[in-house]
């Protein structure tokens, strides 16, 4: 993850605990997992998840499990903070049963990550850091015109101002009627490497006045990340280059994403759809997800991630219009929510229908959110949110297999932050739990989710 996105060690902190998720995978009798953090884990979250593993006794996965930190609380990656520890990472070697039956599960796979799983002498389970330049925001725009994915108009690799006001005059010649344009960073996330222009009210295309008033708009773009200045931000862009690309209008817009698994023998798996929630400035950060996405359009946008999938493994008419925007080589916002759903139920999405069903035959549905917050929550301990929700019957239970699931609540008491995933039997329960268990936590402390 860029550091960009990290503000303090709480917010590092509650991204590493985001994956707990995997301790599920104790279920299976043989499995070790050895989990790193920057800092401990409070031991009443492990117990958390450990009481959610079916049909096994949680002393017995707890032997298996192994909680190792730096107890380093800076912004830096974790993975700097291991490589600059040899003795840390040889103790993570000695834990290491079989590096033939092991790898590492990174969230982002960058020459960091791949040095480390070198040292631990074991493979890493993620994008082959080679392979970056597809995932910035110009190699996902190369990748898109190449296999004739949709996707807005726009240029990529720019490097200065310059290069950003001919590529917009470029783009306004070709398409006059264009309102507003999305620059967006390379190497952004969540939406905070973007910034909005608005051409509204400027000169015809081509006239004397154009390039100048164009670049009075620049000056006065609104960035996503708050705090970010035009110099700031020019500088970054020279640094990493960046697109810019129309903002696409209409009557409503969705913003669905598609989620693929490339195996390391080159077979594409189409693994989920969701509808991402977006807040922000402008509506491009984001907040969270709802899965599966709407069957309006899940298999129209799958069968174009399909194309993409593809191309990686080889190295207004009252219908939907997809339009591409990114790739992301890493796990996503949406990965632990629907990895906790598979995880939990023994469930299978079907690409065709966008139908996600367990093996009661039931359809699963969830709204999940990595930004439940609120001041008053700062006053909640994990312990605090584990008993309101099994005082008001919110926790999720393996015999109805729906309910609420928390994580990242190591933000509680700095940020008033937490997530929450509210699974349910249809989309409307899904919401429902949600609301109700957000409402439930506001009443509890007097305060109001954000």
């Amino acid at each position: 993850m860029s550091v960009d996105a990290i503000s303090s060690g709480a917010v590092m902190q509650a991204y590493e605990e985001r994956f707990l998720f995997l301790l599920l995978l104790l279920r299976q009798p043989r499995a070790r997992l050895i989990y790193v953090t920057s800092q401990t884990i409070l031991p009443s979250i492990i117990d958390y998840y450990l009481d959610l593993l079916p049909g096994v006794i949680p002393s017995h996965a707890r032997q298996r499990l192994f909680l190792l930190s730096p107890m380093d609380g800076s912004v830096r990656p974790l993975s700097d903070k291991l490589l600059a520890r040899p003795r840390l990472i040889e103790r993570i070697r000695s834990l290491i049963m079989d590096p033939d039956r092991a790898h590492l599960v990174p969230f982002n796979t960058t020459n960091r990550e791949k040095e480390l799983a070198l040292r631990l002498g074991i493979p890493m389970y993620g994008a082959d850091p080679k392979f970056f330049p597809m995932g910035t925001k110009s190699g996902c725009r190369k990748i898109f015109t190449e296999e004739n994915v949709p996707h807005p108009l726009g240029h990529e690799d720019i490097g200065s101002e310059e290069e950003l006001l001919n590529a917009i005059t470029q783009m306004r010649a070709r398409k006059p009627s264009i309102e507003q344009v999305m620059v967006k960073l390379n190497e952004g996330v969540s939406g905070e490497g973007n910034a909005i222009v608005d051409l509204n009210a400027l000169p015809v295309p081509g006239s004397s006045k154009e390039v100048a008033m164009l670049q009075e708009r620049l000056r006065s773009m609104q960035f996503e990340l708050e705090g970010v200045t035009y110099d700031s931000y020019m500088s970054k862009l020279q640094e990493r280059k960046a697109v810019v690309e129309e903002r696409i209008v209409g009557e409503e817009f969705r913003s669905p994403s598609v989620q693929l698994r490339i195996t390391p023998l080159g077979r594409v798996e189409l693994l989920s759809t969701h509808d991402q929630l977006l807040g922000g400035p402008s509506g491009q950060s984001y907040l969270g997800c709802v899965f599966p996405a709407d069957t309006g359009y899940a298999a129209l946008i799958t069968r174009e991630a399909a194309k993409v999938g593809r191309r990686l493994a080889k190295g207004s008419n009252g219908k939907w219009e997809p339009y591409a925007i990114e790739i992301n080589l890493r796990k996503g916002g949406t990965t632990h929510p629907f990895l906790t759903l598979q995880f939990l139920t023994d469930g299978t999405y079907d690409p065709d229908t966008a139908i996600f069903t367990a093996p009661n035959g039931r359809q699963k549905f969830f709204v999940a959110s990595d930004h439940v917050e609120s001041p008053q929550y700062r006053t909640l301990t994990p312990d605090d949110l584990f008993d309101i929700v099994v005082r008001h019957n919110l926790h999720f239970g393996q015999t109805r297999q729906t309910g609420v699931l928390f994580h990242m609540m190591s933000a509680l008491g700095e940020l008033g932050r937490m997530g929450l995933t509210a699974v349910g039997n249809s989309h409307e329960e899904a919401k429902a739990t949600y609301d109700r268990a957000t409402a439930v936590l506001n009443e509890e402390t007097g305060g109001e989710a954000q």
